[in-house]
């Protein structure tokens, strides 16, 4: 299991694993995403991404309760370099209500719920909603992903800060959290950032 710590580079603004130290990777360097910044916690490989699936899709919250530990450890030490004021909520990337129902929770919120006992920012559960159910994006390129997302976000019932981070499970080309980036910027949010539990590289 990769521990993504201080003994490793990442992209400050999309976290991306870099072989040596740079301030942005090459992606973000030709086009920066909509989102400020973005912290990871562990690198998305086996047998990592095992306990992961079975967070998504086997009901085991357990697995987020024992990752949350080392997971919120790597992200103060991270956070702790960036001298930007903390976000002053955590919102989780929600699914559609179908998935939820089939699902039986939604795993971006168990996480966030996690993450709030340890760093005392509170959770907005309804910050966003999926007005949509899109397909699965295993298997999409990134403009398939893009085309895929667009409108499945609007802003929730939740008032919304200037300040905050969204949090996901696995971040693969970001295009699900830059799209609900981009529908927070809209309603007025100054600052998003992303808490993801692994980064794919």
């Amino acid at each position: 299991m990769a521990l993504l710590d201080e003994n490793l580079v990442a992209c400050a603004r999309c976290a991306q694993p870099l072989p040596q130290a740079a301030p942005l990777c090459g992606a973000c360097l030709r086009k920066q995403p909509p989102f400020d910044a973005a912290f990871a916690g562990y690198v998305y490989q086996e047998p990592f991404a095992h306990l992961v699936q079975r967070l998504k899709f086997n009901q085991s919250l357990a697995c987020a309760r024992a990752l949350g530990p080392r997971w919120a450890t790597s992200l103060r030490v991270r956070r702790a370099a960036d001298e930007r004021a903390l976000p002053q909520a955590l919102i989780p990337i929600p699914l559609h209500t179908s998935r939820l129902r089939q699902r039986g929770y939604n795993q971006a919120l168990e996480l966030a719920r996690e993450l709030t006992a340890t760093w005392s920012i509170p959770v907005l559960a309804e910050g966003l909603m999926r007005t949509r159910a899109t397909a699965p994006q295993p298997g999409l390129d990134l403009d398939e992903r893009r085309r895929n997302l667009r409108g499945a976000f609007a802003v929730g019932s939740a008032a919304l800060p200037k300040r905050v981070a969204l949090v996901d499970d696995v971040m693969t080309t970001g295009a699900t959290l830059a799209e609900a980036t981009k529908i927070l910027k809209r309603a007025g949010v100054a600052w998003v950032e992303l808490w993801v539990l692994a980064r794919r590289p």
